[in-house]
């Protein structure tokens, strides 16, 4: 079995995540007090405590979620010795996700993928005023007609874009929020089942966001990478990387460009992948990879239970 580990984006974040492993586990307790002291900000209580509404600020939920996916990592190495090149092969991230991914894999120090992704979220929330940029998820539309309806819906020099390309029947815009707004009423006269205004404040993996990959660049510049212990599959380019600094200006390229989460679940699969484990927060990226390829084997590790269950995988 040739296996790849994959880790969550923004939109995964709960209240209460990580707490179970901390308590289980000194290694995870471990690794988020070192998150909190890279950031300087007692993040393992804001997740485990709250409120919610702190946890989802982007600034936020970007660190925490890697958090949790290097919680249950670290356990996995030091304490079930997972093997790298023998247990897992490729990784891979939804966005944020793919910061924990060359984390998980050592081409990021913990300390410098948290700081990054704080720099990441703050970047991103203020290239954009709040109220003037948006998302939302297109259900049913297959991307040519997530791109067609975009297309139209672009107007005066509007922004409206395919943001995400998830899965079969789920696809994300995002741009301005008159063009959004647009898309979706133009998504009713097109077939597509639903359009859903995501509650998010900023319209992320656009054109828009070309202040925040400008800030990315300058922070990636004077951040040390190196080469990662198995390859990497890009958000960017679908493909394994490796090299650092490709890494570096596919991760600012990344800030503006579309999530291909659908062709690097199928990249997995052309790479000769036949099992897939998600690790960190939540079950997204597992439900959108059945819906891609209902022949991987898949599994969700957050919780002790889960690392368990994992462990009889390996």
């Amino acid at each position: 079995m040739s296996r790849a580990l994959t880790f969550p984006g923004q939109g995964s974040q709960a209240v209460g995540m990580g707490q179970a492993l901390a308590e289980a586990f000194p290694t995870a307790r471990e690794l988020f007090e070192e998150v909190d002291e890279a950031i300087k900000q007692p993040l393992s209580r804001l997740m485990w405590q709250g409120p919610e509404a702190d946890l989802t600020l982007t600034e936020n939920a970007q660190p925490a979620l890697m958090a949790v996916s290097l919680a249950v990592m670290r356990v996995l190495e030091q304490d079930a010795k997972l093997v790298w090149g023998k247990h897992v092969t490729l990784v891979a991230g939804h966005s944020l996700g793919e910061y924990s991914a060359l984390a998980a894999a050592g081409a990021f120090t913990v300390a410098d993928a948290a700081r990054l992704l704080k720099t990441r979220g703050r970047a991103m929330q203020r290239a954009v005023p709040v109220g003037q940029g948006a998302m939302a998820a297109l259900l049913g539309a297959e991307i040519g007609q997530a791109e067609e309806i975009a297309a139209e819906a672009t107007k005066g020099g509007e922004v409206c874009v395919v943001a995400n390309d998830n899965a079969p029947g789920q696809v994300v815009i995002s741009g301005h929020k008159a063009a959004i707004e647009r898309a979706a009423e133009i998504s009713k006269t097109k077939g597509v089942k639903r359009a859903i205004m995501l509650p998010v404040s900023a319209p992320f993996h656009s054109p828009l966001m070309a202040q925040a990959a400008h800030e990315m660049k300058d922070a990636l510049d004077s951040a040390n990478v190196r080469p990662p212990r198995v390859p990497v599959i890009s958000n960017v380019s679908v493909k394994p990387e490796s090299d650092p600094a490709t890494i570096k200006r596919l991760l600012v390229e990344q800030v503006t460009a579309r999530v291909r989460w659908r062709e690097t679940i199928e990249s997995l699969r052309g790479l000769g992948i036949t099992s897939v484990a998600e690790i960190g927060a939540g079950k997204v990226l597992s439900t959108m990879a059945k819906r891609i390829d209902k022949d991987l084997a898949l599994i969700s590790v957050e919780t002790p239970q889960d690392i368990e269950a994992f462990l009889k995988t390996l």
